[in-house]
């Protein structure tokens, strides 16, 4: 069903009426430091359902829970000392926890999908901020452009790919980090990178005084899992060092192309124009070359999303 979508500035009268559309169960995208969310009540499983029918996104792949503060997120799960470390270290910020719920937590089963654990973060970003203060209760939010497709950076890349699906648009400016936050899960005791992200690894691993494990199954237990994610419509070659005949390409420091996403080789920038990059390129409906990016720091988040750019579509489990 089509319907109006707002595009709200983040003033006082914006923020107020995005937190209105929320508390009525409808669902508004919202801006982070990372991308723009589409939030929902996490509470409320009919508003929650709303955003899988807006995005289209497997029920099998859990929501990430966003929160005005680390209180809030110790009354929805059991808390940890390695939980606390992160969260006094990056929150607010790119970094996302996976733990344990409490009995009573009340959050929609939609949200994670059937697991007994949530991903929770506080993110940083005035308007983010301001309209979780103003909600006063947990926001359920991926990323706000259909499933599958490249994450929307701007309020524009929202309206492109969701008009007519979601309330509003709660417009913050672009966004400053760019890829989605790192997910961090515990096994056994032991800390799991369960996703590469906005928060690298190895200042994860420096926090907590250990290093990060890898998951020990292929089972999805967090957001952003799927091997096919964040797609353009076009093809993704990766590794390029030049375009084919048909192809444009999208460069990376020496390896110029259609577009750099950074000159210099500054992987915080080239990070912070991924998204936006594929968007232009995509549009161009011709097949993607990348060039390398280096693997270290937030060129993991950056290889990480453009992997699953490149990789055949998934399809959901077999039910029953």
């Amino acid at each position: 069903m089509t319907q109006s979508t707002r595009h709200l500035q983040a003033t006082d009268a914006g923020i107020a009426r995005a937190a209105a559309f929320l508390d009525a169960g409808q669902t508004v995208a919202f801006p982070t430091e990372t991308v723009y969310g589409l939030g929902a009540d996490a509470r409320n499983g009919t508003a929650v359902a709303a955003i899988y029918a807006a995005k289209g996104r497997p029920a099998f792949n859990p929501l990430i829970v966003h929160l005005a503060d680390a209180a809030t997120a110790q009354n929805l799960v059991w808390w940890s000392a390695d939980a606390q470390i992160l969260a006094d270290a990056f929150w607010p910020g790119p970094l996302t926890l996976v733990l344990p719920l409490r009995d009573g937590h009340g959050l929609s089963s939609l949200v994670t999908a059937g697991l007994q654990t949530v991903g929770l973060r506080v993110p940083a970003g005035v308007a983010a901020g301001a309209l979780l203060r103003a909600f006063d209760a947990p926001v359920a939010a991926p990323s706000a452009n259909p499933s599958g497709r490249i994450s929307p950076t701007t309020a524009d890349h929202v309206m492109a790919g969701l008009s007519g699906k979601i309330a509003a648009v709660l417009d913050g400016g672009p966004c400053t980090v760019g890829v989605e936050s790192t997910i961090v899960g515990w096994q056994n005791d032991a800390p799991v990178l369960l996703r590469a992200g906005g928060v690298p690894s190895e200042a994860v691993e420096a926090a907590l005084g250990r290093p990060l494990q890898t998951p020990d199954s292929n089972e999805i237990t967090a957001p952003g899992q799927l091997s096919s994610h964040y797609a353009p419509r076009s093809s993704v070659r990766l590794n390029a060092a030049q375009a084919q005949e048909d192809e444009v390409l999208l460069g990376f420091g020496p390896i110029d192309g259609t577009l750099n996403l950074s000159p210099t080789s500054d992987l915080a920038k080239a990070a912070a124009n991924l998204f936006d990059h594929l968007h232009k390129l995509d549009a161009t409906g011709q097949p993607i070359a990348v060039a390398p990016i280096p693997h270290h720091g937030l060129g993991a988040a950056i290889n990480d999303r453009l992997a699953r750019a490149a990789a055949t579509r998934d399809q959901p489990p077999p039910t029953g």
